[in-house]
């Protein structure tokens, strides 16, 4: 009985130290990570900000994002949580190590500029303000802040900052949740709020979230 004692007690010990030196290793190296993102920078551009592209596939911003977020949403895509037909292909190119480096570089830099929206009217631009800090109880609808955070800047790595974003990435990406096209955030929580959104709702709170500014540390 003893000897086995001490033997799962190894056992236990040598996981626990299997586990830290993983999770050491996945440490994010932000030098590793500019080597590692240079096939990012044809749609992510050098400097993380991302395009905003009318008509066509919008590409968002990665500058100042947490860590975290990105390495979930790059793992995503390689296990098929998520699907995108131009992203896959590169995040399957890039190991566990890779991806933890590629995060801390993006998280490093400082949050740039969206583009979308700029030339919204002023009742959708008042409409996209209700939706992002308030919300709209009669619909059902939950402010974004409830989740993303003060300013809508971001809350650890659950969820993205959306302040600053392009505005055809965040419609887009409502649009995908509201089809049931993207599901892998917590419980469902996005699809059950873009289900109560319309079609001005969507354009609204993007346009007004693409005009915010965030603070840069």
């Amino acid at each position: 009985m003893t000897s086995m004692r001490i033997v799962s007690g190894l056992g236990l010990l040598l996981g626990l130290g299997l586990a830290a030196g993983q999770a050491q290793a996945l440490e994010g190296d932000a030098e590793r990570g500019q080597q590692a993102a240079g096939t990012c920078v044809a749609c992510h551009q050098a400097d993380g900000s991302g395009m905003n592209v009318s008509g066509g596939e919008s590409w968002p911003r990665l500058a100042g994002q947490d860590a975290g977020y990105i390495a979930k949403q790059l793992h995503d895509f390689k296990a098929g949580r998520r699907e995108n037909a131009s992203m896959m292909p590169f995040a399957n190119m890039l190991d566990d190590q890779q991806i933890a480096d590629v995060a801390a570089y993006y998280s490093q830099m400082p949050v740039t500029e969206a583009q979308g929206g700029e030339e919204a009217e002023e009742a959708l631009l008042a409409r996209g303000e209700q939706l992002a800090l308030r919300g709209d109880w009669d619909a059902y609808i939950v402010s974004c802040k409830s989740c993303h955070g003060p300013g809508n800047a971001g809350a650890g790595s659950t969820f993205p900052g959306i302040a600053s974003q392009h505005a055809g990435y965040i419609e887009a990406q409502l649009q995908a949740w509201q089809e049931g096209e993207r599901s892998n955030d917590p419980q469902n929580l996005m699809g059950a709020i873009a289900q109560r959104m319309s079609d001005e709702d969507i354009q609204a709170v993007s346009a007004w979230l693409a005009n915010q500014s965030v603070a840069s540390e």
